[in-house]
């Protein structure tokens, strides 16, 4: 069987294992290193979210504990005044 000169072989699409092949470092893959990096990306923005309604809540309770230890004094000058 005689080999076909360069010019007739049929050219085919390149193998998705030879593109992958082509970017392995030793960390891995540059694919892979790029969903990593963006799930790390996702867990800080969660993380950020979590903080700023963390902080909010806060906010929120202690304007709620103002409120109640105003309510709390007004009624104790009202009890001491029927003394």
């Amino acid at each position: 069987m005689n080999p076909m000169p360069q010019e007739q072989v049929p050219h085919t699409a390149p193998d998705r294992m030879d593109e992958l092949t082509l970017i392995v470092s030793p960390k891995g893959t540059k694919a892979m290193l790029l969903h990593e990096d963006l799930a790390r990306e996702r867990r800080r923005e969660a993380e950020r979210v979590a903080r700023n309604e963390r902080l909010g809540r806060q906010l929120s309770a202690v304007r709620r504990w103002e409120r109640i230890s105003k309510w709390a004094a007004r009624r104790a000058r009202r009890a001491a005044d029927l003394v």
